[in-house]
């Protein structure tokens, strides 16, 4: 066993004994901690599916879903992952907790590592590190290393909420995405859409995101010659991902009569964050009521579509008004300062872990970008299809399309994930220039003059 390795074992066991704890601490409630209120829905989704009552619950529940009536609103991966811990241990919460928070100590602390060695071995990152006598494999152990302590990412992983999941999927969605745009092969296609599928499945918002990264894959296999290879590597991972919705698709068409492609939570979304009420200052935790007007008896696959074009309507009717509401979701969405309308616990995360780590990230994007070459204009082209490029237009897109919908920390914390491997090469470069200072001093030392005494 090599040093690399024996490190990550360490990790991963602080990963994981960090989120038990958590898990401990929050307990068999489902309430804890406050405000992370999607709990209370898996939890009755899961205590449903495993008595027999399918995707529905006992009584009304948010925002719209009717008493004993089929739900597509929640996430039904997760909903059964929930529902087969109960299965096995019966339904308490804090099963689902610890159960999580196992899996997620070991998977997104590794999947970092992975996709930071992805990174920093490529696009000339890898010899900018050797001159300044660094491995890659020394900053990607850091970046899993930060991942296992990152506060936000142990809470979310003790929490009944497909954060910690969705995560892990997105990560190993853009390392297989960086592998095929490597070398395209039949092998490599069928893990990016197995990938990308789960994280669809978790939460239906990754599919803008997944249209700009199969547009990234094709250019790069357009710069490199091997487009038609690519293409045919995209319809195979395309498959996976439809095949993988597909069932989910055929339920809501039996349940509702119409075409629902997996859940009814996006025009609700839209509908609720570009609400009049919110003015121009954007107000991530509450819900705006349904509109009265709405014809009686709508299912929700067609409300999902009504309050999807309403939601569109309030942005056409006042898009100065839009505008200024989404520069308010800015702070919303990088909010890394304590708040009083937030638990304690969920400011500690808040503050000890972007805001901790927001000048590294910052920091090593920045100093990557100037090693990859980027301020020269005529390495644009060679710089746009390295690992690199991918994980800054990943980060700049998913930030703007939650920015000009719904923003709130949680929702970034996919790219706090994917900014990891900077914060870590950030650190290595600073602890570097700090030794080779302390060696440069001790070099220099003056020597003892016997006439001084």
């Amino acid at each position: 066993m090599n040093r690399t390795n024996k490190y990550l074992i360490v990790i991963l066991a602080v990963a994981v004994l960090a989120r038990v704890g958590v898990a401990l601490y929050l307990g068999n409630e489902v309430d804890a901690p406050p405000l992370l209120t999607d709990q209370r829905s898996y939890h009755a989704l899961g205590q449903r599916l495993i008595t027999g009552h399918g995707f529905s619950f006992d009584t009304g529940w948010y925002p719209f879903t009717q008493p004993n009536t089929p739900t597509a609103h929640w996430s039904f991966l997760y909903s059964l992952f929930v529902a087969a811990v109960y299965a096995v241990f019966g339904p308490q919460v804090l099963a689902a907790r610890l159960v999580q928070a196992v899996l997620g100590g070991l998977l997104l602390p590794w999947l970092v590592f992975r996709l930071a060695r992805r990174i920093m071995g490529a696009g000339g990152l890898d010899r900018q590190l050797a001159r300044r006598h660094l491995q890659v494999d020394q900053v990607a152990v850091l970046a899993a290393g930060i991942a296992a302590v990152y506060f936000y990412f142990v809470l979310y992983a003790a929490t009944v909420m497909t954060e910690t999941f969705f995560i892990s999927a997105l990560l190993w969605s853009l390392e297989r995405a960086i592998a095929l745009a490597e070398r395209p092969s039949l092998k490599r296609a069928l893990w990016l859409g197995l990938s990308l599928g789960v994280a669809t499945l978790l939460r239906q918002s990754i599919l803008p995101w997944a249209v700009v990264l199969a547009a990234w894959l094709l250019w790069t296999a357009f710069v490199g010659g091997a487009l038609k290879r690519m293409a045919r590597a995209l319809i195979v991972a395309g498959a996976v991902v439809a095949a993988m919705i597909a069932p989910f698709t055929l339920r809501n068409y039996l349940v509702y009569g119409q075409f629902l492609l997996l859940n009814s939570n996006a025009g609700y979304a839209m509908y609720s964050a570009q609400h009049p009420n919110h003015g121009v200052e954007f107000q991530a935790f509450v819900g705006m009521p349904l509109p009265d007007d709405l014809s009686p008896g709508l299912n929700e696959a067609q409300l999902d579509k009504e309050l999807m074009a309403r939601g569109v309507q309030f942005v056409l009717a006042d898009p100065v008004r839009y505008l200024r509401l989404s520069w308010s979701r800015i702070f919303a969405y990088f909010e890394f300062w304590p708040t009083a309308d937030t638990s304690l616990l969920n400011n500690l995360g808040r503050v000890g872990s972007f805001g901790l780590f927001l000048p590294f990230m910052i920091g090593g994007l920045i100093w990557a970008l100037r090693a990859a070459g980027v301020r020269a204009w005529g390495g644009w082209r060679k710089f746009s299809i390295t690992p690199l490029a991918l994980l800054s237009i990943f980060m700049a897109v998913y930030a703007v399309m939650h920015i000009f919908t719904w923003a709130m920390p949680r929702y970034r914390l996919p790219v706090d994930a994917a900014a990891l491997p900077f914060a870590a090469l950030a650190l290595s470069l600073t602890a570097r220039w700090v030794t080779e200072r302390g060696k440069a001093r001790s070099a220099v030392k003056p020597t003892h003059n016997p006439l001084q005494g």
